[in-house]
């Protein structure tokens, strides 16, 4: 099961990487014409605030247990994606964008799985 959990933490730091520099480097517009319609409803701070956040959380998911320095942040950052997948889900709910629900449900399950093993049975 650790080696399932590294996989799945793994493969979420590099999505909410690139997401989340997506997020941070592009303008609103640009965002929105790329299928990011949900950016019309905020500022662009708010935008690149969500980047950030997406983009610390995929460091935390894996430098931290790299490194064995405080790897208590890798559940941490997994808790954290869970939360903004739950925001995700509602502003989509929200705007009626049932496809970018199911995206979001998978990314807060696998997020949810790495917060249980890391802070359970398989912790560092």
């Amino acid at each position: 099961m650790n080696v399932v959990l590294w996989i799945v933490a793994g493969l979420l730091a590099v999505a909410f990487l690139m997401v989340g520099l997506m997020k941070m480097t592009r303008p609103k517009a640009q965002l929105a014409e790329s299928g990011l319609e949900w950016t019309e409803d905020f500022s662009p701070r708010t935008v690149k605030l969500i980047g950030t956040l997406e983009l610390l959380a995929a460091i935390g998911l894996v430098i931290p247990a790299v490194t064995g320095i405080a790897p208590v942040l890798v559940p941490m950052a997994a808790i954290g994606l869970v939360v903004l997948m739950i925001g995700a889900i509602a502003v989509h709910i929200r705007r009626h964008e049932a496809r970018m629900i199911v995206g979001n449900l998978v990314l807060l399950v696998l997020a949810a799985l790495v917060a249980w093993g890391r802070l359970g049975p398989y912790a560092f």
